[in-house]
């Protein structure tokens, strides 16, 4: 029998990553002005509707013809979502005026790969990592990005499209020196295997 954690993990902001769930689950409502004024909790929700969505594709699908999920699918979920929502590093921005320090958080660049990823055809995003010094201006900085496919959508084109899209966004929205977009696809997701069966 397996067992499942059922410590609740709480954002940096004091909520929990359960609580938003069942907000979400609630529709936003009643509206909560700590959720939705929270970047990390909106970070969190962005995150728990791209699940949700992914879910509800899966369920359409005849079950009976799918293989399983593992059975703590939705825990790992649930726990790369706190971990990558919270704050993290600060990532100096450049600013004309010398007086003036700007930052991102790390959690923020993560949040923008994610939306990024949503805009891939077949693409969920798994998890977002940055291997560098973040907080040094200039220093070179390498992007570890996994992801499932959906089946039918051919990997090297898929994963070529969603590393440039990556690389656009942070060149827009960072100043990162980027030296490698590493993108692992560790899941296909949608494969109705009685088809493949004569």
């Amino acid at each position: 029998m397996a067992v499942t954690d059922t410590t609740p993990r709480t954002l940096d902001c004091g909520k929990t990553i359960e609580e938003l769930s069942d907000y979400l689950s609630a529709d936003r409502i009643p509206y909560d002005p700590s959720i939705e004024t929270c970047p990390e909790c909106l970070n969190a929700l962005q995150a728990l509707t791209g699940v949700s969505q992914l879910s509800r594709d899966l369920l359409a699908h005849d079950a009976a013809n799918l293989p399983a999920p593992p059975a703590n699918w939705m825990e790992q979920i649930m726990s790369t979502i706190h971990d990558e929502v919270r704050a993290g590093r600060s990532v100096p921005l450049h600013h004309p005026d010398p007086r003036v320090i700007l930052t991102v958080t790390e959690g923020a660049l993560r949040a923008l790969i994610r939306s990024v990823g949503d805009t891939v055809p077949g693409i969920i995003i798994g998890t977002c990592q940055f291997d560098g010094d973040v907080e040094t201006p200039g220093a070179p900085i390498d992007v570890t990005v996994t992801a499932s496919i959906a089946w039918k959508y051919p990997i090297p084109e898929a994963a070529r499209e969603l590393r440039d899209a990556v690389r656009d966004a942070l060149s827009t929205h960072s100043h990162l020196n980027i030296m490698l977009i590493n993108v692992t696809v560790e899941d296909l997701h949608g494969h109705n295997t009685a088809e493949e069966m004569p």
